[in-house]
């Protein structure tokens, strides 16, 4: 083997463990995000679920509905002014970021 292919060889080869002990400190230093992670995970699962089976929200609400109206209803109002308000946050932020 000629000496620049040896040499290549050996940059190569010192290239491999650095890249493996940079990958080992960065699944160290990962570690502490995971719990956050699982949890974005297990949101993220519930919100497909409910995308998939919204009957049972619908029954769970008429089920509200029914035991609880005035509950209902004024949680209702709250979720609708708070969609709103967001909405128009939304609009202001969007209006004021925009150039012409």
């Amino acid at each position: 083997m000629n000496p620049q292919r040896l040499h290549l060889a050996l940059a190569r080869e010192r290239l491999l463990e650095r890249s493996r002990l940079l990958r080992g400190i960065a699944v160290e230093q990962s570690a502490a995000l995971s719990p956050a992670l699982r949890f974005g995970d297990t949101v993220r699962d519930g919100v497909q679920w409910v995308r998939g089976h919204p009957e049972v929200i619908a029954a769970a609400a008429v089920a509200l509905f029914l035991l609880r109206p005035r509950r209902v209803w004024r949680w209702g109002l709250r979720l609708w002014g708070g969609w709103r308000l967001l909405q128009q946050v939304q609009l202001r932020l969007g209006s004021g970021s925009r150039r012409s």
